[in-house]
């Protein structure tokens, strides 16, 4: 059973309002049948071709037969470890969906060295690598397929047979994987944006591979279909459509995520991209929060800025619960965001914002020398770059944590993000609870490049209410890219580098620090967040 709760909210005349709005205009069932007029003229010809979402839990029933041989074929031949390589859309629900179901998978969506050298270390024999990208032309999944291809060869395995392929009918990856004679090539639905691609083969392929029972998922979306379709103001999504407009109306543009013992995984980081990048463009939009659970600073102390949602059953903090089995979430929430795309006045199809931070960094890639910046001040392990924003000189990491904070905006919120490696350099997700209780200001934090293809349209595209704490590290080795003139490592800084040059001509306070060790360099970190007391 899926349902939304709403716990309590300060505007619940017009949260009606907004959701008798919608019925009256029958804006889901026109959604369901794919109208994509529903958000004005300028968004009529990208919505034209990226409403196929809306039925996936039927059409997508076709991958079954192809998916069941393609696992029986790999387990025959012993092949039964899954690499997934793909950046946003194409890993965040894969992830979901296979953590929630215990599978494994090995996602690669970095640019880490370390992190891809773990990947390389595990049992090649038995390993298949899916390679999913909508264009194809994405840098880090194509460095990754270069890498594991190599690896493959250099072992004395046929790096053919190892590699699947999810991409878009006529993509220059569909062309040069069928050439080079790839293990399977799946075609995904081009008229479905990369974020709301959960149940097409960018979601499934991976996901069954591992081992998840994925037509589950579309099962529990077929039900939920039956009632967010529904003119209805008791439409779940209808109510969240109301519940958000209302409160982005009132100056609550940030949205808390904490699960409340869900059963399901990981959901905040893929409904993180589907809302941050839908609604974050011409300067509103909606900022998914993804916290700790709902003791957690930023939702048990969350302000007039921001609305909690549970997922899961309701707690004191929780202005809404939200409850349903991860097929019917994804569906669920999907329709509430094309849905509340329609009440803040934006297309909630396109991200106009995501490659200026791509061309910054091919820049950079092209010209390294560049990259090659002067710190502001060092202090122990770590260096400080870009203070040129802060009110006054700094010479230590307190001092320059404590200027950032000094210039973020009332209600504003603060982004860490993290050029590492997510896995073995997880205890640094510590700091955004510690940034938060000592700041009292809403803090994202953010893995790079991952966060690039997910929160990073709303960073430019959305209210410029924010600050960024950009965190990078030395690599120890570093991995050569296959006939590509760069490095991980290189990429990585120009991944950071990059976006941090494009905030900072959207006005934005940019705060990079470097760590020539990692492990000491956190242990500064925490000891400087506690010693700002900010």
């Amino acid at each position: 059973m899926t349902s939304v709760e709403i716990v309590r909210s300060p505007n619940a005349d017009q949260v009606s309002t907004i959701a008798a709005d919608l019925v009256a205009d029958s804006v889901p069932s026109k959604l369901t049948a794919q109208d994509p007029t529903l958000w004005g003229p300028e968004a009529e010809s990208e919505a034209s071709i990226r409403l196929s979402w809306t039925t996936l839990h039927e059409s997508s029933r076709a991958l079954l037969p192809e998916l069941v041989a393609l696992r029986a074929d790999l387990h025959a031949e012993g092949v039964d470890r899954v690499v997934l390589a793909g950046m946003g859309g194409s890993s965040l629900a894969p992830e979901v969906i296979t953590r929630t179901a215990g599978v494994p998978l090995v996602v690669l969506d970095t640019t880490d060295p370390a992190q891809v050298a773990d990947a390389l270390a595990g049992d090649l024999e038995r390993t298949v690598i899916v390679v999913s990208s909508k264009s194809g032309g994405t840098v880090e999944t194509d460095s990754h397929r270069r890498i594991f291809e190599k690896a493959f060869t250099d072992a004395g395995i046929d790096a053919a047979s190892r590699i699947v392929v999810v991409t878009d009918p006529g993509s220059p990856l569909q062309k040069a994987s069928e050439e080079a004679g790839y293990r399977k090539v799946f075609l995904a639905d081009p008229n479905v944006g990369g974020r709301y691609s959960a149940l097409t083969a960018f979601g499934l392929v991976p996901s069954y591979l591992a081992g998840a029972d994925v037509e589950a998922l579309l099962d529990d979306a077929a039900e939920v279909a039956k009632v967010v379709s529904q003119d209805s103001v008791d439409n779940p999504a209808v109510v969240l459509a109301g519940v958000f407009g209302a409160a982005h109306a009132h100056g609550a543009e940030k949205i808390i995520f904490a699960d409340t013992g869900s059963g399901i995984v990981g959901f905040g980081d893929w409904a993180e991209q589907l809302i941050a990048e839908s609604t974050g463009k011409n300067g509103t939009g909606l900022l998914p929060v993804v916290v700790e659970g709902p003791g957690a600073p930023g939702f048990v102390d969350a302000r007039s800025d921001a609305t909690t949602v549970a997922i899961g059953p309701a707690t004191g903090s929780a202005n809404i619960a939200v409850e349903g089995k991860l097929g019917a979430q994804f569906l669920l929430w999907e329709y509430a965001t094309a849905l509340v795309g329609r009440v803040l006045g934006i297309n909630p199809f396109d991200q106009p914002d995501v490659e200026a931070a791509k061309k910054a960094s091919r820049a950079l890639l092209d010209a390294p020398a560049v990259a090659a910046t002067v710190p502001s001040f060092v202090d122990g392990p770590v260096e400080g770059h870009g203070t040129d924003w802060a009110p006054r000189k700094v010479s230590t990491v307190a001092e320059a944590l404590a200027a950032i904070v000094e210039v973020a905006p009332e209600h504003g919120y603060i982004s860490v993000q993290a050029y590492l490696d997510r896995i073995d350099d997880a205890s640094f997700e510590l700091l955004r609870a510690e940034i938060a209780k000592r700041t009292h200001l809403q803090t994202t934090f953010g893995w790079g490049p991952r966060f690039l293809h997910s929160t990073g349209q709303y960073h430019k595209g959305g209210h410029q209410n924010g600050v960024f704490i950009q965190i990078t590290g030395e690599s120890g080795d570093d991995l050569e890219v296959p006939g590509r003139p760069y490095t991980l490592a290189q990429l990585q800084l120009a991944q950071a580098l990059g976006d941090g040059q494009v905030l900072a001509e959207h006005g934005r306070p940019v705060l990079r620090l470097h760590l020539e060790d990692r492990i000491s360099g956190l242990a500064q970190l925490v000891e400087a967040v506690q010693e700002d007391g900010s």
